[in-house]
């Protein structure tokens, strides 16, 4: 099946189909397969959804919420419990609003202006964000007699959608969107209960916190509670530490913790922390690293491209790893290999490991959670811990954050900081970071006993100032400068705050600089 364009890049910045051109410029068209693509078709779903909810339930409200389930949970507040028929009614009417082909408007108009025009419309979390984006002038959209506005471009009418699913899911709704890797189907419906609790746990204490988008953010910072912001916040997530840290020490027959997460998810800071609290709980922590157990070099598995593929599970000595866990949990001493990068031979290292009563291992790696890995691991020995940054605010009720822009923030700061890399190079390598993660992590996390989420309430703000010096550097003839701007853009919504703020054990320092943890 093939696809029109739903976007453009004009000069290297993506632009909607709406954009008029007037000079020479280079302008590139983009289609669903291409990230930008995709988002465009999203947003433009979420505005067909909120104009059916308008039309069917005056005086009722939508949150687009949760990225799960490769959809979207939406919480309707219809005025009563959500039922299999509202959702019926809903679908049905977006159907008739795709099918009209009706024109999605772009207008411009001052800023000011659009606050007073969402005050008046009673959405006031719309007026709050663009009060405080700071900048003159600023985009809506209208379809029909419905305004809206969306961080991004649109599509030109509502004929262009051309799949979504709706269905019930818990006490609202699962947007279903065309899959990034074939538009022509929905995305596959996986279960995802645990990743959605965490969301709801996360979502409960911004409550108590009575900070729910970024508007509600900016204006606590701007009347002076971005200290108590940033405590409460540390506190709520070392609490949740310690209480991981408890149930490990309580389960006598626990052996071994696996951790893992994508890219940048703060895996390493979360397992000292983790080290820290299980010590205070009386259980002694030894930390593996899976990356000594690379085979051989010339045995690593190949990608489909020729190239050595290190993220396969295969490039791992698995017979070795349960051989050898399986031994020390016997009481026997092993020696630790030691995996020569220069080489890229399997050595031995020298290093004789033995575990006493109280000792449990500490694994982390992106394969923690793969069966197997530890497939001779009998399961009571084994503990899951899932970490990733899991974005919990909301620009506004109808603008979610992608989880997966926290996470490549944190490794543009600190791939330039830490590792001589540009955000050139981190953005370009980002896709197949993330095709390794789709492949090789995501399938697995809802295997974990437990998830953590490692991102907080405030840190897009306090990565904004460092982030921005490094976006700032991709020039403008690169491919990579579509993505650097679209990052800059999305930051100009957030109130800086200084990193100095933090603890020094904050997760946030892994990326930033400062910790009191040696990496």
């Amino acid at each position: 099946m093939t696809f029109g364009p739903v976007s453009a890049k004009v000069n290297n910045k993506v632009e909607g189909l709406h954009y008029r051109v007037y000079h020479n410029k280079d302008v590139e068209y983009l289609d669903l397969h291409a990230p930008s693509g995709i988002r465009t078709y999203t947003r433009s779903l979420f505005l067909v959804l909120c104009k059916a909810v308008h039309d069917l339930y005056p005086g009722s409200s939508v949150v687009i919420d949760i990225p799960v389930s490769n959809g979207y949970y939406c919480n309707l507040k219809l005025g009563h419990a959500v039922t299999p028929d509202d959702v019926r009614r809903i679908r049905t009417r977006m159907q008739e609003i795709i099918d009209a082909r009706l024109p999605i408007q772009r207008f411009e108009t001052t800023t000011e202006e659009a606050v007073e025009m969402f005050n008046r419309l009673g959405d006031g979390q719309k007026a709050k964000l663009l009060r405080s984006s700071g900048t003159l002038y600023s985009v809506y959209y209208v379809l029909d007699d419905y305004k809206d506005y969306y961080y991004g471009s649109m599509l030109t009418d509502t004929g262009q959608i051309h799949l979504f699913g709706l269905e019930p899911y818990f006490d609202g709704v699962l947007l279903r969107i065309p899959s990034a890797q074939d538009p022509s189907r929905l995305g596959e419906l996986i279960r995802q209960d645990k990743m959605f609790e965490v969301f709801k746990e996360h979502h409960r204490w911004q409550g108590i916190l009575g900070i729910k988008t970024v508007g509600d953010f900016n204006e606590a910072v701007k009347k002076g509670f971005s200290t108590d912001l940033i405590n409460v916040s540390e506190a709520l997530q070392e609490k949740k530490i310690s209480q991981i840290a408890d149930t490990i020490a309580s389960r006598k027959e626990i052996r071994v913790v696996l951790i893992a997460g994508p890219s940048s998810s703060g895996k390493t800071t979360f397992c000292k922390r983790l080290s820290v609290q299980l010590l205070a709980s009386g259980v002694k922590p030894v930390q593996i690293s899976l990356d000594d157990y690379f085979v051989h070099r010339e045995d690593t598995p190949k990608d489909e491209n020729g190239e050595l593929d290190y993220e396969s599970i295969h490039a791992l000595n698995i017979p070795l790893i349960n051989e050898q866990f399986n031994a020390l949990f016997r009481g026997e001493e092993v020696e630790l290999p030691k995996y020569n990068f220069q080489t890229g031979m399997s050595e031995k290292s020298g290093k004789k490991l033995h575990l006493d009563e109280n000792n449990v291992l500490v694994v982390e790696g992106i394969h923690g959670l793969n069966p197997l890995l530890t497939a001779q691991i009998p399961d009571e020995k084994k503990f899951k811990i899932y970490a990733s940054a899991l974005t919990t605010i909301l620009l506004d009720d109808h603008n979610y954050i992608p989880t997966t822009d926290n996470r490549l923030l944190r490794r543009i700061v600190r791939d330039y900081k830490y590792r001589g890399c540009s955000a050139q190079e981190t953005i370009h390598r980002w896709p197949s970071v993330r095709a390794g993660e789709n492949k090789w992590i995501f399938p697995y996390q809802e295997q974990a006993d437990v998830m953590f989420n490692t991102a907080m309430l405030f840190e897009l703000a306090v990565i904004k100032p460092q982030a921005e010096e490094v976006l700032e550097q991709v020039p403008e003839n690169c491919e990579e400068y579509a993505e650097a701007y679209r990052l800059r853009k999305f930051l100009r919504y957030f109130s800086p705050l200084p990193f100095r703020a933090l603890p020094p054990t904050s997760l946030l320092r892994e990326f930033l600089g400062g910790s009191s943890f040696k990496y």
